[in-house]
């Protein structure tokens, strides 16, 4: 191996881009979260939260679009932060990511040790954990096209069982199906039956951080950027699919939910996919679901350690932090990034056991967050980029991927993420979330520019 390289390497097909994309956002949001956000919103008022959701993500994702087709670059959101918000912001926007993403490692590693319990429930969480780990990292190792391949057939089986799911749902909503509890079909009924918002509007907003967090890993396509063959052809495409993936898999199946499940009876405690399955009488639902929730949660291990490497290496091919985060082995795979990473996957699984009331609670709370301000900085980045393009006299005509609607689009993305963080001060289980999150990010302005003060001076006393 040799570790002098620096460059990344374009072996990403359109096919990997698409299914990453939508395997991306399609994790444990959906096929466990999505119980929580029926019970505290109701059936209709999920249905809003989770449109209203789909809506902020494609704006955002119409901003990244002219940027990442601009200037493809892998680790785009920092580098476009840095260059048109700020290198404060653009190294907070990094940190944020990889935090996000390493955070959820950890999660995802012990969440797929519990679930292989339930086929040997003798057996150690940690020992299933450890294996994953080395499976998925090892997916990243070799090369992008490796980890790219794996990926696409891990979403490919999330992508068929939501596909079935919805097929299934529909045809037992009018009565194809008998559904236990209900003579005869059950049809649309649950979903007034208490009212259209039974917990109250504001159970709308509230849930919002629940659903921005089950669409979270839809700006996989800005990170591949730098790794996807043809990108003005390839990235246009996958952003313009966005809104009607998100409204099939995540509005289809939400709906299918909520009206097949008393609003009531949802929760975190079981899969909402399992209770729908079960109350029909499918046979080994619980397995099966078991085995997609376990393929979902490997995808997302996958995705994460993926994006928390290039964003390491990102940050380092810009000189922010150590150079050898962004030497590359002779198949373009970012080593060191990679196992940094992994390492802080490892703490963030140690902490969940060992400090799962303090410590784990800080850094779920911030991750949680996190992810919608680098939204918000996609899209204020957006509208200084395409100030900056004409100031140097490029005309908008040039762009081979334009944000329609310009300003007015990147304004809405920007201001609704921005509410949908202020709004969660109104539910007192998330509130914490906020106030952990604002000293975080007042502490990654103040290390950027403390470090970049020691090395101004060092530089000077030289």
């Amino acid at each position: 191996m040799k570790t002098e390289h620096q460059a990344l390497k374009r072996k990403m097909e359109a096919r990997h881009l698409l299914m990453i994309s939508l395997g991306g956002v399609i994790g444990t949001g959906l096929f466990l979260s999505s119980g929580y956000t029926i019970h505290q919103a109701g059936p209709v008022g999920t249905i809003l939260a989770y449109a209203i959701g789909a809506i902020i993500v494609y704006l955002v994702m119409l901003c990244l679009g002219e940027l990442s087709v601009a200037m493809p670059q892998t680790g785009s959101f920092h580098v476009y932060a840095n260059r048109f918000i700020g290198p404060g912001t653009g190294f907070t926007v990094a940190i944020l990511y990889w935090f996000t993403w390493t955070v959820a490692l950890g999660s995802e590693f012990t969440a797929a040790g519990l679930i292989m319990r339930n086929w040997f429930p003798q057996s150690p969480t940690w020992i299933w954990s450890l294996l994953f780990m080395i499976v998925i990292f090892v997916s990243n190792a070799f090369s992008v096209r490796f980890f790219a391949e794996t990926e696409f057939w891990f979403a490919s089986i999330k992508v068929l069982a939501i596909v079935f799911f919805i097929v299934i749902g529909l045809l037992a909503i009018l009565g194809v199906f008998p559904v236990t509890g209900y003579n005869p079909q059950p049809l649309f009924h649950n979903l007034y039956a208490n009212g259209l918002f039974p917990t109250g509007f504001k159970g709308v907003f509230t849930t919002m951080l629940t659903v921005n967090f089950a669409f979270s890993g839809t700006e996989l396509i800005g990170v591949t950027a730098g790794e996807v063959k043809d990108p003005a052809r390839t990235i246009p495409k996958a952003i313009h699919t966005t809104l009607w993936r998100l409204i099939i898999f995540f509005i289809g199946s939400i709906t299918v939910m909520a009206t097949l499940i008393p609003w009531k009876q949802a929760g975190v405690i079981q899969s909402p996919f399992v209770l729908v399955f079960k109350s029909i009488g499918l046979p080994f639902a619980g397995d099966l679901m078991n085995f997609v929730i376990l393929t979902a949660i490997l995808s997302a291990a996958n995705s994460g350690l993926y994006a928390s490497t290039r964003m390491l290496w990102s940050l380092a091919h810009e000189k922010t932090i150590s150079p050898i985060f962004g030497r590359t082995t002779t198949n373009g795979v970012p080593l060191f990034a990679l196992i940094a990473s992994m390492l802080g996957g490892i703490l963030a699984l140690l902490s969940s056991v060992i400090a799962a009331s303090t410590v784990y609670l800080v850094l779920v709370s911030i991750s949680g967050l996190a992810v919608v301000l680098v939204w918000m900085a996609i899209a204020l980045s957006e509208i200084n980029f395409r100030k900056a393009w004409l100031k140097a006299g490029h005309s908008v005509k040039e762009l081979k991927f334009r944000t329609p609607w310009y300003p007015i689009v990147p304004w809405i993305a920007f201001l609704t993420s921005l509410l949908s963080c202020v709004l969660i001060i109104f539910d007192p289980t998330q509130r914490p979330a906020l106030f952990y999150m604002i000293p975080f990010v007042i502490g990654c302005y103040v290390l950027y520019y403390v470090k970049k003060a020691i090395r101004k001076n060092v530089n000077k006393n030289l």
